[in-house]
């Protein structure tokens, strides 16, 4: 930690971004501060009372950086911006980054269209929105289409007008074909005019219009015209009962409110536009118990906005953070007009944070319930399970070990771990074979299973506790090396293998003699399944790795003035590693590299003297 040490020294009273980096180069943290002394010399203090999220993050800082700016809303706008670029793990991080869509009405045409819109641009279309599901959105287009038909082809109006044939929407009466000028443009602007009430949520206006042309319609006895507006109107109708009004000043905001219930933390979201309730989002974020809600909500709302989304003027919050108003400067910044976050303790805005909190507090009921179902299904299984392979107690804690290589070489072995039938990933363990050359897979099993078990017993930190049962991806060779491993160590853990039939599916468990037959039917069977999938696509996946780390060693790191970018980068031109010994120094250097670090490629693999 000296090079740290001597960073902590140096740094600021700016503010600023730090960035926190693992051994591996990976960026794991960023954060912002008012003062980068101060906030980053707080997690490397050994008597401050951290969580253990902060804990496990401190343990793997390798390296920190960090970027003075000017001021505090600076380093906010840097934070989330780098945020989005490194998706750190310690970092709250949105699952879904593609944002939500918006209904788009190209008022800046002369004939205007309706479309779905993934963002906001500044091309003067009006933006309804944003809406929860895309769903929700293609079906109100084709709703607003079949009650008022307007246009969807791309043709340039009014100058294409005339050129080209009329298309198949005239003829099922979904356009008015304005590119042929059946209609004028102010008859055209009428349904347009209509469609913005219908958005805007202003259907009695909407519903009193079509009202007086279904009754000019029926004078002039154009009685087909009239139903069809009959129909229309009693949608109108149906869409503005379903609508719930919640405020009596037509405005937009967003609501956030977040709560939590043991090990379950739910964060969600109303979005009201026009004084009704448009959409309501869910957010899970277990994985972040050890912040305060408060530091959850803050760091949520920074990163929903940081991508490309309508910033309504009002966001309300159930619970008021630390940067709300340097976060509300951020927003005003950022939309161009006064963007305030407010945490109100009663009037219409509380009634909403009411509202929500009884969705959360229902769907931490439901998440609850949920998990007590699921924990019994998984509890019954477990029990069959014990009683299929008649060891003495059930097994909550299972793990799998599995061997891969290719001929022999990069030989690795891994550990998957799976806690009252489910994966615990942070459990999982990787193992480069030390002991054996070559395609020995019973050797390697008993390597693996040897430096995993003995280091439980030890008690090192990440092996403990040990499994009560272990399940290997292999057949009765697998089990009798292993057993004999776990008996010089004078462990008594069960162990079986994992047969597999000629098409490569879960058939069966083995012990070192007899076999137990597995009912395809049986959840246990499932679960079988499930785990040597698991375990076989952990061990491939780190095998890919270590392979594909291994060729790049022995085949450029030797190279005078080959590092880690200029690997990736012949790479990444020619493809692999013969194509790059094919080149010659003339394609070395189109590739980017400069003249020496080119001709040392080129003179080492082609063997020719560089002098």
């Amino acid at each position: 930690m000296t090079d740290i040490d001597n960073k902590l020294k140096n740094l600021p009273m700016k503010p600023g971004v730090y960035i926190m980096h693992a051994a591996d180069g990976d960026v794991i943290y960023v954060g912002k501060a008012k003062l980068l002394k101060n906030r980053v010399s707080q997690y490397f203090q050994s008597g401050k009372s951290h969580s253990a999220k902060v804990r496990a993050m401190v343990e793997n800082i390798a390296d920190l950086e960090y970027i003075v700016t000017d001021t505090e809303l600076e380093a906010l706008i840097l934070e989330c911006n780098l945020i989005k670029k490194y998706m750190p793990k310690y970092n709250i991080l949105l699952k879904d980054s593609k944002g939500y869509p918006y209904i788009k009405v190209t008022v800046n045409e002369a004939f205007p269209r309706v479309q779905l819109a993934r963002s906001i641009s500044r091309d003067g279309a009006k933006y309804f929105g944003p809406y929860v599901s895309t769903l929700y959105v293609r079906n109100t287009i084709e709703l607003i289409k079949s009650l008022f038909p307007v246009r969807s082809c791309n043709r340039k109006l009014p100058e294409d007008i005339g050129k080209g044939r009329v298309c198949l929407n005239y003829h099922i009466h979904r356009c008015t074909a304005p590119c042929q000028g059946y209609v004028t443009q102010e008859e055209y602007m009428e349904s347009i005019e209509n469609i913005l009430d219908f958005l805007n949520g202003k259907t009695s206006n909407l519903i009193k219009t079509l009202n007086e042309r279904m009754k000019r319609a029926s004078e002039n006895l154009e009685f087909e015209q009239a139903a069809k507006l009959r129909d229309r109107i009693a949608v109108v109708k149906k869409i503005g009962d379903e609508q719930k009004i919640i405020s009596s000043k037509l405005n937009n905001k967003d609501v956030f409110a977040i709560d939590r219930n043991g090990n379950d933390l739910c964060l969600q979201m109303f979005i009201v536009r026009e004084g009704k309730i448009t959409g309501r989002e869910s957010y899970m974020l277990s994985d972040n118990l050890e912040m305060s809600d408060e530091e959850i909500l803050c760091d949520f709302i920074k990163q929903f906005y940081s991508v490309s989304r309508l910033i309504p003027k009002t966001i309300v919050v159930n619970k008021a953070f630390e940067d709300i108003e340097i976060v509300s400067q951020w927003l005003t910044e950022k939309s161009g007009y006064k963007t305030q976050i407010i945490c109100p303790k009663r009037g219409e805005n509380r009634d909403l944070i009411n509202m929500l909190h009884k969705n959360i507090i229902e769907t931490l009921r439901l998440e609850e319930l949920k998990r007590d179902k699921k924990n019994r299904k998984m509890s019954d299984m477990l029990f069959e399970l014990k009683n299929l392979t008649g060891i003495s107690k059930i097994p909550v804690r299972i793990e799998s070990f599995d061997i891969s290589h290719t001929g022999g070489k990069d030989n690795v072995g891994v550990c998957v771990v799976f806690e009252n039938a489910i994966p615990k990933k942070k459990d999982y363990k990787k193992f480069i074979i030390r002991s054996v050359d070559g395609a020995d897979d019973y050797e390697s099993m008993r390597e693996v299973v040897y430096r995993r078990i003995f280091n439980g017993i030890e008690g090192e930190k990440g092996f403990t506790p040990l499994p009560d049962l272990i399940l290997l991806d292999g057949g009765k060779g697998q089990v009798s090396a292993v057993k004999s491993i776990l008996e010089a160590l004078n462990c008594d853990i069960p162990v079986f293998g994992m047969v597999k039939d000629n098409k490569h599916r879960t058939r069966a468990l083995t012990t070192d003699k007899d076999e137990v037959t597995v009912s395809r039917t049986s959840s246990v069977f499932t679960f079988l399944t499930i785990l040597q999938d698991e375990v076989h696509r952990f061990a491939i996946d780190y095998h890919r790795k270590k392979r594909s780390k291994s060729v790049f060693k022995s085949e450029l790191d030797d190279i005078r003035g080959v590092g880690p970018t200029t690997k990736k980068k012949l790479l990444k031109a020619f493809g692999s590693i013969e194509a790059i010994k094919q080149a010659t120094s003339q394609e070395l250097i189109s590739a980017g590299l400069n003249k020496d670090v080119a001709y040392s490629v080129y003179y080492y693999f082609s063997g020719k003297d560089g002098e």
